[in-house]
């Protein structure tokens, strides 16, 4: 998953940035709001995580922006206000979260899970994807009949790809921005998801020729 994230403290924007990579996140990086919303009018993000003080845009101007041209990522604002007129401002503006500063980095991971289920999974913690065949959100855990199927990282990391965007056919391209996070062979992408298809008991996976790979529900 790729997160974008908005701090012009350097050293705090740093601590954040290797704590979320060691998580296997995927992170870029920005000290101005408006270096920020160029990077999110290009690239597909699954998170926001924005400061609001920052130079150029505010994350209040950034995300209210963003809303307005619909963009709907979930978006959790990190800031050292803390002020109830500013928890508000932050709602209105279009956040799932608010942190005030100072704040623990596994607080940090906690609010970032649960904004992740909340959006992508609309609160449910098992998807149906066959008859038997489960995907538990929280625990990251596919199942078949109760016994569960041992997935590598990359392969899990493949399904919620698809499972994010159900109904809709995957590219080569947003595989490698969102799995990866840089370019990888389409060849070696196409081995990693037959590994996974093999291990699923239901075809689920379909292929769209020259188009990419979709989960239908």
């Amino acid at each position: 998953m790729k997160i974008l994230l908005l701090e012009d403290e350097y050293a705090l924007r740093v601590s954040i940035e290797e704590f979320l990579e060691d998580l296997d996140f995927n992170v870029e990086t920005y000290a101005n709001g408006d270096d920020a919303f160029d990077a999110a009018c290009a690239t597909h993000f699954d998170l926001f995580l924005f400061d609001v003080n920052v130079p150029g845009l505010s994350g209040f101007e950034l995300l209210k922006t963003l809303r307005a041209e619909g963009n709907e990522t979930p978006a959790i604002f990190i800031t050292a206000r803390t002020q109830t007129k500013d928890l508000e401002e932050g709602y209105k503006r279009g956040c799932c979260d608010y942190i005030r500063k100072p704040f623990d980095l596994t607080e940090l991971q906690l609010r970032i899970e649960h904004a992740l289920r909340s959006y992508y999974y609309k609160h449910s913690e098992a998807i149906e994807l066959a008859p038997d065949l489960l995907y538990d959100t929280k625990r990251m855990q596919l199942s078949y009949k109760e016994e569960p199927i041992t997935l590598s990282k990359t392969e899990n990391d493949i399904l919620e790809v698809l499972l994010r965007h159900t109904n809709q056919a995957v590219s080569m391209a947003m595989f490698q921005d969102e799995v990866w996070g840089e370019y990888v062979d389409p060849a070696n992408i196409r081995v990693q998801i037959n590994n996974l298809r093999k291990k699923l008991p239901a075809d689920i996976i379909k292929n769209r020729r020259g188009i990419g790979y979709i989960i239908e529900r």
